[in-house]
């Protein structure tokens, strides 16, 4: 087996296949900043390889087998089917050819203060928020985003200090390949059982991503599943929460808009500061407690932790509010999990928005069918639930589920094939005073887009 760590110290020409997705683009940034020299190659046009390209990286669009000459290490995103004719030519060549996980481990071995956000909800939102705290405080963070933070216009950053910010993600137990100095773990639930099986697989998981870290947990003590991960893992241990069993909690809860968080943040029974924030629902207190008490735990003040959550409005695609046109606002989350749809849907009915409109794509054939009936539950939530077909991605539908058996069970429901159907007959029913969210970790954004020029029209 190559070893990556070695061969970075050897090597200095580095071709990414898959350049520009969201997890490629930060670590090609990273090291284009430490003097690699990087190619690569897409499909997509997009900001990421507008960015990228901005630095003087060479990207060629489409992927071919001559795209690799020239290289010395080949890295490829996991979303490429086997077939890829670059893949395949990178595999048939001597090149050391290696999954971006594997450099992003190999990466995060690179910093001495590594802090890793993983769980099955808020991933993306606490990096971000966690990324901005750090960058605000000056403290010169390197990042890696799983959204677009909108303080850098990014999905990462290559920063100068020795702190590294990532979203280390459990699918396919892929966080198993980095190496954090501190675990920042926000709850445990049900997912991915296409591939963990069952509760207890996820757990064991996130025990075997404990033991990883050197230094710190931090971790959800309201959370059972999380609690459990941690139970027996012999680490420093910071915890965080609504109940004042945590070492950081809160008191004093209001909602400004009916929805929006205000409240105290208490550290081993002392008040540290009131937080006000702009961006809504229960489960974003519980999120800014975390990034509070990792920021903290690098030495940033109460003060300047404050200062960053205030000035957070979001990561891309996490209650994104994309326009209001004619008195409708349209917006978009990447809620793709019944447990992320509750948290979203109850938040936003209570914002006074005169009916709540969500348009949801069902993502993977295994989690529709697994989850059914947290599905049907959580859907008749908002005023009006609209669906397209479920977007099966790396899957087949060997479940023999459709989004018209979600219909059949959530009243007054409909759905769609197409995004130009669904975006019609959204737009043709909403009035003023309505709000239009897309749901999905898909590409249901693309409805909302659609939905915006027919509302312009």
């Amino acid at each position: 087996m190559l070893d990556i760590d070695k061969l970075l110290k050897e090597i200095k020409r580095i071709h990414f296949i898959g350049i520009g997705g969201s997890g490629m683009c930060p670590l090609a940034e990273i090291l284009h900043s430490w003097g690699y020299i990087i190619t690569g190659s897409d499909n997509n046009p997009g900001d990421n390889i507008d960015k990228l390209r901005s630095f003087g990286i060479e990207i060629t669009m489409g992927q071919k087998a001559e795209n690799i000459n020239g290289a010395e290490m080949i890295v490829y995103t996991a979303a490429l089917l086997s077939d890829n004719p670059e893949l395949v030519a990178a595999k048939s060549s001597n090149i050391p050819t290696f999954e971006r996980s594997k450099l992003f481990g190999a990466i995060t071995r690179m910093y001495s203060n590594c802090i890793g956000v993983c769980g099955t909800h808020g991933k993306t939102t606490v990096t971000s928020m966690l990324s901005q705290i750090l960058i605000m405080a000056d403290k010169d963070p390197t990042a890696v985003i799983g959204g677009r933070l909108p303080l850098i216009d990014s999905h990462g950053r290559a920063g100068k200090s020795d702190i590294m910010v990532c979203e280390a993600c459990e699918f396919v137990d892929t966080f198993l390949d980095l190496s954090p100095d501190t675990a920042v773990i926000l709850n445990i639930d049900e997912d991915h059982l296409d591939y963990f099986k069952t509760l207890d697989n996820i757990i064991k998981s996130f025990t075997k991503f404990s033991l990883l870290t050197t230094n710190t947990l931090i971790y959800n003590g309201d959370d059972e599943n999380s609690v459990k991960a941690v139970k027996d893992v012999e680490r420093k241990k910071i915890t965080f929460g609504f109940s004042n069993k945590n070492d950081y909690y809160c008191e004093n809860v209001t909602y400004n808009k009916g929805a929006f968080g205000e409240f105290d943040v208490i550290y081993n029974g002392k008040k540290l500061c009131r937080i006000k924030l702009n961006i809504p629902g229960k489960h974003n207190i519980l999120n800014a407690l975390a990034a509070f008490a990792a920021a903290s735990d690098c030495g940033v003040e109460a003060e300047d932790c404050k200062k960053g959550i205030e000035a957070f409005s979001g990561a891309g695609r996490r209650f994104e509010i994309l326009a209001e046109i004619n008195g409708i606002t349209v917006a978009d989350d990447y809620a793709h999990h019944p447990g992320e749809l509750e948290a979203i849907l109850s938040s936003v009915m209570k914002m006074g928005y005169k009916k709540v409109w969500a348009v949801f794509q069902p993502f993977t054939y295994s989690r529709t069918s697994i989850l059914f009936d947290d599905f049907v539950r959580v859907l008749q939530i908002p005023d009006k639930c609209v669906m397209t077909e479920i977007m099966g991605s790396r899957e087949i539908n060997t479940y023999n589920i459709y989004t018209k058996d979600l219909a059949e069970k959530i009243p007054g429901s409909v759905w769609f094939n197409g995004f130009d159907e669904v975006s019609r007959y959204v737009v043709d029913n909403a009035e003023s005073g309505d709000l239009i969210i897309t749901l999905g970790c898909g590409d249901i954004y693309k409805a909302a887009k659609i939905m915006i020029n027919l509302l312009k029209e």
